[in-house]
This record gives C-alpha cells, sequence and structure tokens, in this order.
C-alpha cells in the first residue's frame, strides 16, 4: 500500500463562539499602520460556527496582524505557516483600505485573543 499524500485540514473549533454580549478584542493602541506590512493570503474563512468572515490576510479576532519590519522573525514566521497550509501567503505593504489592523506584538501582549475560541 501506497502512503497517502499529507493534506492540508481545518483546526477544529475549541469551544462556542462568544455570545453577542461579548466584545471582541481590538488593539487600544488603534494607531495609522499605514506603511507596516501583513501578510496577504488565499481567502479562508473563520473557523467559529455560524461566522460569515473571511480572511484575506493572516488576522487575529478578525484585525489585519501588521508588523513595522518587513523582515521581522514573527512575520515571516506566520508567512512560513500560511505557506505550510497552502494559503499562497505574499508579504505586503499594509493600507487602511484593507481593513481594521492590529499590531502583532499588542495581540501578543493581550494574550493573543482569538475569535471563536475561548481560554479556560
Amino acid at each position: 500500500m501506497e502512503p497517502q499524500p499529507v493534506r492540508p485540514t481545518r483546526t477544529p473549533i475549541l469551544a462556542d463562539p462568544p455570545s453577542k454580549e461579548e466584545e471582541l478584542w481590538t488593539d487600544e493602541g488603534s494607531d495609522d499602520y499605514t506603511g507596516w506590512f501583513c501578510v496577504a493570503t488565499d481567502p479562508f474563512p473563520c473557523p467559529a460556527p455560524g461566522c460569515p468572515f473571511v480572511a484575506e490576510f493572516m488576522t487575529a479576532a478578525h484585525l489585519i496582524l501588521v508588523w513595522q519590519k518587513r523582515d521581522d522573525p514573527n512575520l515571516l514566521r506566520h508567512a512560513q505557516r500560511a505557506k505550510e497550509v497552502e494559503r499562497n501567503p505574499h508579504v505586503t505593504e499594509y493600507q487602511r483600505s484593507f481593513g481594521p489592523s492590529a499590531s502583532y506584538y499588542a495581540w501578543e501582549a493581550a494574550g493573543r485573543p482569538v475569535h471563536g475560541i475561548r481560554e479556560h
């Protein structure tokens, strides 16, 4: 029997999505990140049940993650991960017209909140 090729899979939802009363995380700094860098990808749906959001960039809590430097090691690590799951990543300069954004490091400092997954 020949080995089967490895195919990307979707990560299962770990918990119920946030209730309507819960607020999603936002970047408190809310700086204008125009000119910072983000990772554009092929479109992929939010994994939360019933959520219609479709991302075209690496996101967290439906915000485009941005890095100040194009060669930031964390940006490159996330782009590599997107490549491994065949999302066709491309580092690009962020523009406000792409949608709301958040600094990767502010997101990390906030505990890496993710829509649809609650901490226990």
